[in-house]
């Protein structure tokens, strides 16, 4: 029976609505973010901002939530040329995929998380990818997790689970779950305590939170938004 994970925690929409999930589930749930140089940096600043609205607005998670841990993986911005860690415009690459595709990131944020994990005896790692509506980046696909658990798994010598409990639903339904696992009062703080933006935008606050309203993000996000309005 697993009790203790680990969510890959960014200080957005998607790993913010999923330590919730991780804390409705499991009786011990730590939290593990990366500096990569990203060019939305505020994003790390709001991962202690939404902390400490957890912890403020419900209790009955606090005993749950252990440590936060954030790591220095500059190499990783040293190594790309992308749209999320320099000063560049978005657009698509002759691939297909948009320059804010930052190459190995999901898989270097699972190894990194594993290597934490291990340490601390936590055999769950949680993550928010997403292959319903995403910008199509091969390390969000449930194919390519699948895969890294299993080689995680043998690389360590232990059972490693990565759960991805945003796999299969879009944005609207993510809100929703946010609804579901902590009322209007999650989906606000969620709303006002999260960033998105590939831009850094946290000076404009719509309906869906901050963010340019824009970039594929906040594209996204806002369109997430609209549906669960409607939906309500």
């Amino acid at each position: 029976m697993h009790s203790r994970a680990l969510v890959l925690f960014s200080g957005g929409q998607d790993s913010a609505t999923c330590l919730a999930w991780a804390l409705d589930r499991y009786a011990h749930v730590e939290t593990i973010g990366f500096d990569y140089g990203q060019r939305h940096r505020i994003e790390l600043d709001c991962r202690q901002a939404f902390l400490g609205g957890l912890r403020t607005q419900f209790p009955h998670w606090t005993a749950r939530l252990g440590p936060d841990h954030l790591l220095d993986l500059g190499l990783l911005g040293q190594l790309s040329d992308t749209a999320l860690t320099a000063d560049k415009a978005i657009a698509f690459e002759r691939s297909g995929l948009p320059n804010t595709f930052v190459p190995g990131r999901n898989l270097l944020f699972f190894t990194f998380a594993a290597a934490l994990a291990y340490r601390r005896e936590l055999s769950v790692l949680v993550g928010g990818m997403c292959e319903t509506d995403y910008s199509g980046y091969p390390d969000c696909r449930d194919d390519t997790l699948k895969s890294l658990q299993v080689t995680l798994g043998l690389g360590l010598d232990t059972r490693v689970v990565i759960e991805t409990p945003l796999m299969w639903i879009d944005k609207a339904q993510t809100w929703q779950l946010a609804h579901r696992l902590g009322g209007d009062a999650l989906v606000d703080l969620v709303r006002t305590a999260t960033h998105s933006c590939y831009l850094g935008d946290h000076e404009t606050l719509h309906d869906w939170g901050y963010g340019c309203g824009a970039c594929p993000a906040c594209e996204l996000r806002a369109n997430g938004w609209r549906g669960y309005v409607a939906a309500r």
